[in-house]
């Protein structure tokens, strides 16, 4: 919800114009003078100023404007007076008002003049949210999926050619979309997501192309379009295989003319977007079955990335476990926890359904209901949703019954684990050891705990 503080030293004009505003749904603060203003912009997230320009208390409207930016360089100000004075007008812009608007103003007067403006600092907020994520969320792993996925980024990222990024849910799609943004040279414009999947059908082609006040029921201000917020920068349409054919038409109208049109308006108006789509459906399917547009989906498709499931890169769970604890436990009071090393085979047994996203759930889980400052791989066991009679172990199989011990199942996953690395890695116990982050002299106590022989050794 934008907040908006409106200052002026006449009772009645901030109570009118406070709730002529909280009617249309957005939070208000009153200041009855300047010095005030410039307190609650102090303490206060404000989205706009709502100023007057005659007050007898204290400052007047010009002088408070200019401390305000001096203060919030980017605050977006919208000076009031009962004057019809060009000079003061042109004046007030100068110093950084954004619009000038005469009293007495009502609500069809003053929502034209302040939407565009909330909506600007909506955007700079959401990419202030993506840009923290950002830092937070790189790309992690040292597998060949992963060194493939990041030539691919840097490849992709210096062209303005359309990505279609296929792959299950919790691989990290948007994380590839975000990478792709970063590195392209629209890095310092607009990074905008729509999940297509999240929204009613109704609401999609708003979300898109923004609405006119009065375009339909429940449309009571005006609203720019994810469309018009990329301007110059990347749309991210996440799970594009749930839009409806209509809004596919509408995209690919986007895509070929460059032109958008808000609901309730016949103005066009030009936008410079890229388009990155995500999916975790197969199109070509979708096309069979008539859910999806064949020339929508070729124009997307230009350049197609595939992203590995988390099971098909199984020597990346280690470190993305251990990255996960790290950053997870940087906004934790407890001290500070750490993986045994032999709980990363067991980690490394489960087929992982949920991918990357289910892998981080499930570290944070451990942090916080394990006590001690070591995590166990009875631990990890306790915790993975083994929900299947067999779970998967780097190309091998074991099965889990329901009346075997827990340690038990733990001893029988971990040796074959260690088996199945032995043999991948020609019995090379260094290698085998630096893949299962163990020390060689434990891998030797394992191998003849478990009695893991190599065949030709006798």
């Amino acid at each position: 919800m934008n907040t908006i503080l409106i200052v002026d030293d006449e009772k009645n004009i901030l109570k009118q114009l406070s709730q002529g505003l909280k009617l249309k749904g957005y939070k208000t603060l009153t200041a009855a003078s300047g010095e005030e203003a410039l307190q609650l912009c102090m303490s206060e997230d404000i989205d706009l100023v709502l100023l007057d320009i005659m007050m007898e208390n204290g400052i007047d409207g010009l002088e408070t404007l200019t401390k305000l930016l001096e203060q919030h360089p980017h605050l977006n100000v919208v000076m009031m007076s009962a004057q019809q004075d060009i000079e003061t007008a042109v004046k007030t812009m100068q110093r950084g008002a954004k619009q000038y608007i005469t009293k007495p103003a009502g609500m069809d007067k003053i929502l034209p003049s302040i939407e565009p403006f909330l909506e600007l600092s909506r955007l700079a907020k959401e990419n202030e949210i993506l840009k923290s994520q950002i830092v937070d969320d790189e790309m992690v792993g040292e597998s060949t999926a992963v060194f493939k996925l990041r030539s691919e980024i840097r490849q992709v990222a210096e062209s303005d050619l359309g990505v279609l990024i296929s792959g299950e849910n919790g691989t990290g799609k948007q994380l590839v979309a975000n990478a792709i943004h970063r590195h392209s040279k629209r890095a310092d414009n607009p990074f905008i997501p729509l999940n297509c999947a999240a929204l009613p059908e109704e609401l999609v082609e708003s979300e898109l192309f923004g609405h006119e006040r009065g375009a339909f029921t429940g449309a009571d201000s005006m609203r720019q379009g994810r469309f018009e917020l990329a301007d110059g920068g990347t749309l991210f349409l996440d799970e594009i295989g749930d839009m409806s054919l209509k809004a596919q038409a509408k995209v690919l109208r986007v895509l070929e003319y460059g032109e958008v049109e808000r609901l309730g308006s016949q103005q066009i108006r030009n936008v410079d977007v890229r388009i990155i789509a995500a999916t975790n459906k197969n199109l070509p399917l979708e096309i069979e079955r008539g859910q999806f547009r064949t020339d929508l989906y070729y124009r997307l498709k230009i350049v197609p990335i595939e992203v590995p499931p988390l099971r098909e890169r199984r020597e990346d769970i280690p470190i993305l476990a251990k990255y996960f604890a790290e950053q997870l436990q940087k906004n934790m009071a407890s001290a500070p926890k750490t993986f045994d090393s032999e709980a990363y085979p067991i980690f490394q047994s489960y087929r992982w359904p949920g991918n990357i996203r289910e892998l981080k759930n499930i570290v944070e889980r451990l942090l916080i209901m394990v006590n001690r400052e070591i995590i166990l791989p009875t631990d990890v066991a306790d915790v993975l949703p083994i929900e299947k009679d067999e779970v998967q172990i780097l190309g091998t199989t074991a099965a889990y019954q329901s009346n075997t011990p827990l340690s038990t199942m733990v001893d029988s996953a971990e040796a074959q684990c260690i088996m199945a690395a032995l043999k991948e890695y020609d019995w090379n116990i260094r290698r085998t050891a630096e893949v299962l982050e163990v020390e060689r002299s434990n891998l030797y106590k394992k191998m003849n705990k478990y009695s893991i022989a190599r065949p030709d050794s006798d």
